[in-house]
């Protein structure tokens, strides 16, 4: 990971730190062999450092954490879900604007 904000998700910490977590939380589903994955890193880092300490950013490798990928139904990466109080409130699909990734974030703070 290239940000110190930014979690590494695993299917063994995923219930701890996001769907028991006190703040919400952003969770980027994503893959290394993925192009447009890799082109969205630099905004989600940007958005974990600008929300630090009122949202919980983590990146999640679809390939080594199967588990949590079918359970949220995750078929296209990157897919971006947003969590609040344990439960998905909005999820993207594909490669996202940082303002519509902002706007969604806001609304659920």
């Amino acid at each position: 990971m290239g940000s110190a904000n930014v979690l590494e998700l695993t299917d063994d910490n995923f219930q701890q730190e996001v769907l028991d977590a006190d703040t919400p939380a952003l969770v980027d589903f994503w893959a290394e062999w993925c192009m447009p994955c890799k082109m969205l890193t630099p905004t989600i880092e940007a958005l974990a450092g600008e929300y630090a300490g009122r949202l919980k950013v983590g990146k999640m490798d679809t390939d080594a954490n199967r588990d949590v990928a079918m359970k949220f139904n995750i078929t296209a990466i990157p897919t971006i879900i947003l969590f609040k109080g344990g439960q998905m409130v909005r999820k993207f699909v594909g490669l996202q604007q940082k303002a519509d990734l902002k706007e969604a974030i806001d609304e659920i703070l």
